[in-house]
C-alpha cells in the first residue's frame, strides 16, 4: 500500500513548515501567526517548490474556523463587555463604520461592485483576536482599564462579524450585480424576513435548550471520570452544534460553534473544557492560517504596490486615527487612546474568513482577497513595532490608582502614582487568591501569620484586609508591584497562581530581590516543577503528589485507628 496520501502530506507539510517559521517569527518578536501565513505562502500554488492540496487544506481550515469560533464563544464574557459598554459598543460601531467607508471608497475607486466594496471595507475594519490579546498579555495590560476597553471593543467587532457571516450568504443574491432590481422590494423583504426568522429560531433554541442541555451533557460526562470522554464530548458539542446550525437553520458553521462555546461559558466546567480542547484548537487554527496563506498571491505586491499601500494605510492609519478620535471625544487620556488605536491597527482571522466567503459567493474578486491577505500580513508585521514605539512614548502610564487602570479625564497624561510598599515585616507573601490561594490565606490568618496577598482580580480579595493582613490588587509579575511586597523582610513567598510560566517570572524576580527567601510555588506536573525550581523556587509542590500523600496518610491513619480499636476490643474480652 502507498506510504503517503494527499491528506497526510498536506497536514505534515503545513504543520512542519508552520512550526519552523512560527519559531523564527517568535525569535524575531513577531506573532507566530505571521510565520503560519508565510508557511502557507511557501507551500501554496503561487510559489515554486512543493504545493500542498488546496482543497484538503480548505476543508481542514473549515474545521479550524469552527474550533476558532468555539473558542471565541467560550471566552465571551457579557460581564466584561457590560463593564466598558459606554465606550466599547459605540466606539467599536463607529470605528467599524469609518473603516468600512474608507475601504469601500478605495474599492469603488478600483472600479469594483458595491457588494465587493462593502465586503472589502468590512474585512479591513476588524482586528485580530490572536494578535491583540498577545500584545496586551505581553505588556500585562489585560486587567487594566485600557485592556478591558480593548477586549470589549474586540468583542463588539467579533459580534458584528459573526452577524455578517450569518447574513451574507442569505443576502448574496441581493448584493450581487443587479440583485436588488431582480428581486424587487417584496423579494428583499422576504429574504430578510426568512433569514431573520431562521436566525431567531436558532438563537431561541440555543438559549432555551442549548443553555441547559450543553452544560448538562458535559457535567454528566465529567462525572464518569473519563478525561478522554470529556474531551470527545466538547468536540462533539462544538462540531455537532455547528453542523446542526447549518443543516437545520441555514446559518453558518461559525455562528453555531460560537453559540456552542457561549452556552458552555456559563458552566463551571468551561475553564476545563477550554484547557482540554486547546491543543487541538491550536493545531487546527494553525492549519487555518496556513490555508489562508496558500490563497495569497505574492505577485500582487509587485503588480499592485499602490493598492497594497492604500490598503495597509487604511488598516494602520485610518482605523487608528478613527479609534484615537473616538477615545479622545469620550474624554479618555492620550495614552489610553493611543493604546486602543495601536491595538486595532491590524486585521486577522475574521478578515480572512470574510474574504474567503466573499470570493466563494462570487461577491468579492480574488484580487480583493489578495489585497486583504497582503494587508493582514503587513499589518501583523508592523503592529509589534507600533507597540514598541508606544512603550517608549512619553507619559505612557495613565492617570489612575495603583492598578494601572486608566480613567477618562480629558486632560494631559500624568505619571501613574507609585505603588506604596507594604509596612508588613516578618510576613508571608501570597500570590494568587483563587481556590488554592483562598484556602492558604484562611489557614495563615487562623495562625495569626502576617500576610500580604497579591491578586490581579479585585473581586477575589474584597474584604480580606484586617489585622496583619493586607491585599494588593494587580499582577505580581509587575516588577514595581513585587518590589512593593517588602520581600527582603518577608518570611517566605507562596506562588499559588495556576500558570507556571507566569509563576516562573514571579519567582525569578523575587529571587533577585532576596536570594535567601523561602519560595514555595504551585505546579501541575514534573515539567512545571522543574521550570519553577530552575527560576529560583525553593520547592515546587505538585498537586497530584500532595493529594496522593494525603490520601495514603488518611488511609494509614484510619487503618491504624481500626487496628488499635480491634486490639482494645480483644483486651476487654
Amino acid at each position: 500500500m502507498p506510504h503517503s496520501s494527499p491528506l497526510i502530506t498536506t497536514v505534515v507539510a503545513a504543520l512542519s513548515l508552520a512550526w519552523v517559521l512560527g519559531v523564527v517569527a517568535q525569535r524575531l518578536r513577531l506573532p507566530p501567526i505571521f510565520g503560519y501565513l508565510l508557511a502557507g505562502i511557501a507551500i501554496g500554488p503561487f510559489t515554486p517548490g512543493f504545493v500542498a492540496d488546496p482543497d484538503l487544506a480548505g476543508q481542514l481550515a473549515e474545521l479550524g474556523v469552527i474550533l476558532l469560533m468555539f473558542g471565541v464563544g467560550l471566552h465571551f464574557s457579557l460581564q466584561d463587555l457590560l463593564a466598558v459598554r459606554w465606550i466599547a459598543i459605540p466606539g467599536a460601531v463607529a470605528q467599524i463604520a469609518s473603516a468600512t467607508l474608507l475601504g469601500a471608497a478605495l474599492a469603488m475607486w478600483f472600479g469594483w461592485e458595491p457588494a465587493a466594496a462593502l465586503i472589502f471595507g468590512l474585512a479591513l475594519s476588524v482586528a485580530s483576536t490572536v494578535v491583540l490579546l498577545r500584545a496586551l498579555q505581553e505588556r500585562r495590560l489585560v486587567q487594566t482599564e485600557r485592556g478591558r476597553i480593548a477586549v470589549g471593543w474586540l468583542i463588539v467587532e467579533d459580534i458584528v462579524m459573526v452577524l455578517t457571516l450569518v447574513l451574507l450568504p442569505a443576502l448574496a443574491g441581493l448584493l450581487g450585480a443587479g440583485g436588488a432590481s431582480q428581486m424587487g422590494l417584496a423579494g428583499i423583504v422576504e429574504t430578510l424576513g426568512i433569514t431573520a426568522a431562521k436566525l431567531a429560531a436558532f438563537v431561541a433554541v440555543m438559549f432555551i435548550v442549548g443553555k441547559r442541555l450543553i452544560p448538562w451533557i458535559l457535567h454528566y460526562v465529567a462525572y464518569t471520570g473519563s478525561r478522554e470522554l470529556f474531551r470527545l464530548s466538547v468536540f462533539v458539542l462544538a462540531l455537532g452544534t455547528a453542523f446542526i446550525a447549518a443543516a437545520l437553520f441555514d446559518v453558518s458553521f461559525a455562528l453555531g460553534a460560537f453559540f456552542a462555546g457561549m452556552m458552555l461559558s456559563e458552566s463551571e466546567l468551561s475553564h476545563q473544557a477550554a484547557q482540554e480542547t486547546l491543543p487541538l484548537r491550536d493545531a487546527f487554527a494553525v492549519l487555518f492560517f496556513v490555508s489562508v496563506g496558500m490563497l495569497f498571491n505574492p505577485s500582487v505586491l509587485v503588480e499592485e504596490p499602490l493598492a497594497i499601500l492604500a490598503t495597509v494605510a487604511i488598516i494602520l492609519i485610518g482605523k487608528s486615527v478613527a479609534a484615537y478620535g473616538i477615545m479622545r471625544l469620550a474624554g479618555y487620556s492620550g495614552t489610553t487612546a493611543l493604546t486602543i488605536s495601536v491595538s486595532l491597527a491590524q486585521i486577522g482571522e475574521f478578515s480572512f474568513i470574510l474574504a474567503n466567503l466573499g470570493v466563494g459567493l462570487q461577491l468579492l474578486p480574488e484580487a480583493g482577497r489578495d489585497l486583504i491577505l497582503g494587508g493582514a500580513i503587513l499589518s501583523i508585521l508592523v503592529n509589534p513595532l507600533l507597540f514598541a514605539v508606544l512603550d517608549r512614548f512619553p507619559g505612557q502610564a495613565d492617570r489612575t490608582g495603583t492598578d494601572g487602570s486608566a480613567s477618562p479625564d480629558g486632560g494631559e497624561d500624568t505619571p501613574r502614582e507609585p505603588i506604596q510598599p507594604t509596612d508588613l515585616m516578618d510576613h508571608v507573601v501570597l500570590v494568587g487568591h483563587g481556590r488554592v490561594g483562598g484556602y492558604i490565606s484562611s489557614v495563615l490568618r487562623q495562625a495569626h501569620m502576617p500576610l500580604l496577598i497579591i491578586e490581579d482580580k479585585e473581586d477575589m480579595i474584597a474584604g480580606v484586609d484586617g489585622d496583619d493582613v493586607e491585599a494588593m490588587a494587580g499582577n505580581a509579575a509587575d516588577p514595581e508591584r513585587i518590589s512593593a511586597a517588602n520581600l527582603t523582610k518577608a518570611r517566605g513567598l507562596l506562588v499559588a497562581v495556576a500558570d507556571a510560566f507566569e509563576g516562573g517570572q514571579i519567582v525569578e524576580q523575587a529571587r533577585a530581590i532576596n536570594p535567601s527567601l523561602l519560595i514555595v510555588a504551585r505546579a501541575h506536573s514534573d515539567a512545571e516543577a522543574d521550570h519553577l525550581v530552575k527560576y529560583g523556587a525553593t520547592l515546587a509542590v505538585r498537586a497530584e503528589h500532595e493529594t496522593a500523600k494525603a490520601m495514603v496518610a488518611a488511609l494509614m491513619t484510619r487503618l491504624d485507628d481500626k487496628a488499635e480499636q480491634a486490639q482494645m476490643d480483644r483486651d476487654k474480652s
